[in-house]
């Protein structure tokens, strides 16, 4: 696909220039300039929700049937959008890579798609359920999905080298988990929810300035990423797969299949946990927005994350990333039963999510480098690069699993009897009301009981993963034909 002469100016260049990573590429470009666009999802993951049930009250449209239906409707829409926009990658040709522009035509739509998300009118009950529709699709569909396929290529493309590949998965989920987790999980909770309440006018403003931010973060990470592998291809003449072609190759290698599967999983449970982790410390561990239950829970069992940046990558090169990843996920379904033991005490839930913790850290920082291991296979197996496919395919699975935890936990809510907050405008407060014994139950089994559950089937998934014993020599294969 030609681009046009915009790319061909050198101003747009890559400010990496080295054919190794460099600290610079690491710091700036998977550390610093994703954490933006990265900051925002993880925002509307956690409180978009809350934004629509609490401050919107938007539960009970057509019975409850709005929140449980819109989400789903809009990510098939929004599955269709990845795997168009994963072709559109595929048959990118520029001199700034096949992904990496896309970087930066996302980074204005981001901005001001995600601004939208929080405007909507005070109107009618239809007003409003329009504008959130088209603002929730014109950012997901379109401007997040535009960015998260990109950047979900930037590790894969970026080196053959595993030692250097490894390096950047790790800077690259650091950006995700402790960056997005401090101000996510730790100030939210304690300084920034009790501080919006369910006043719209605060929640837009600092929504706002959250989706501004990420505008100069994306255009960062744009100019300190370079797709050495795209260059390298660009070098010979490759045979190119129709769509069909490669749908039939990536169904017929249990590596790539493996690897999707467990990441659908993957994914599903950490929505639902994601989604439900408000309502949890808000109605059966604490009280509503009491700006401490939530950040015990955040800083207890997120503490493992930062020790991991150190840890993790030593352990999977010693013992490989599959082992190390298995061997997590044992201790994360061990943190899940614990905390399931007891999941109104304190003290039981703040050791289990420690373990827990603990458990998923491989998982968190090399899971790029192992898809990327699986991407190279496919190229050795195939004579072509899958990515712009893959990238595609596991965006749906994103899409998918969002739309289908927010419309499932939605629909429990309203069936359980979910009663919303009112804002007191005489006094400027919040008041909650106490959940019923089946609310309750909904909210602990989705915090709790569903990533028990996927846990378990990521480890069987796991056992077949075995792709590091043959990637050396298929790259060396790969490296020869060239």
């Amino acid at each position: 696909m030609k681009m046009g002469a915009l790319w061909e100016r050198s101003v747009m260049d890559s400010r990496v220039e080295k054919d190794r990573v460099r600290p610079k590429e690491k710091w700036l470009g998977y550390l610093v300039g994703p954490a933006g666009a990265l900051l925002l999802n993880a925002v509307l993951g956690s409180y978009l929700n809350v934004y629509y049930t609490d401050v919107l009250k938007l539960t009970g449209i057509w019975g409850g049937a709005f929140l449980a239906l819109f989400p789903i409707i809009s990510k098939i829409i929004d599955a269709v959008t990845n795997i168009i926009m994963g072709q559109v990658i595929d048959r990118t040709r520029t001199r700034q890579g096949k992904a990496r522009p896309w970087l930066l035509i996302s980074a204005p739509l981001v901005t001001i798609t995600g601004i939208l998300l929080f405007t909507v009118p005070s109107a009618g009950e239809m007003v409003q359920a329009v504008w959130v529709m088209l603002s929730y699709n014109l950012f997901y569909s379109i401007a997040f999905t535009m960015y998260n396929m990109s950047h979900n290529l930037m590790v894969p493309l970026s080196t053959r080298d595993l030692t250097d590949r490894g390096s950047l998965s790790v800077f690259n989920n650091v950006s995700t988990v402790m960056i997005t987790g401090i101000i996510v999980a730790l100030l939210f909770p304690s300084l920034v929810l009790p501080a919006l309440g369910v006043d719209k006018g605060k929640w837009v403003t600092v929504m706002s300035v959250i989706a501004i931010l990420a505008l100069p973060l994306i255009i960062l990470e744009y100019f300190h990423t370079k797709e050495r592998i795209t260059e390298e291809s660009a070098e010979i003449q490759e045979t190119k797969l129709s769509f069909m072609e490669q749908l039939r190759a990536v169904f017929h290698d249990r590596y790539w299949v493996v690897i999707v599967t467990y990441y659908l999983f993957y994914t599903f449970g950490t929505n639902i946990k994601n989604i439900s982790l408000v309502y949890y410390c808000n109605y059966v561990l604490g009280s509503y927005n009491d700006g401490i239950t939530q950040t015990l829970v955040s800083v207890i069992g997120g503490i493992p994350m930062g020790v991991g940046i150190f840890a993790v990558w030593p352990l999977a090169k010693r013992f490989g990333k599959r082992n190390v990843t298995s061997a997590g996920f044992v201790l994360y379904v061990i943190g899940g039963i614990v905390c399931l033991l007891a999941p109104q005490n304190m003290a039981v839930v703040l050791a289990g999510q420690f373990i827990k913790n603990v458990g998923g850290l491989p998982c968190a920082y090399v899971f790029a480098a192992l898809m990327a291991d699986v991407l190279d296979h496919m190229e050795w197996k195939c004579g072509t690069r899958i990515d712009g496919f893959s990238a595609s395919i596991q965006t749906v699975i994103i899409t998918i699993c969002a739309g289908l935890s927010s419309g499932v936990f939605n629909l429990l809510l309203s069936r359980s009897g979910y009663i919303a907050p009112e804002f007191v405008a005489a006094t400027g407060e919040t008041v909650a009301a106490v959940q019923n014994a089946a609310t309750q139950n909904v909210i602990t089994g989705c915090f709790l009981g569903v990533e028990i559950a996927t846990g378990v089937i990521m480890i069987l998934l796991l056992c077949f993963l075995d792709v590091e014993k043959v990637i050396a020599k298929e790259q060396a294969e790969i490296k020869a034909r060239r």
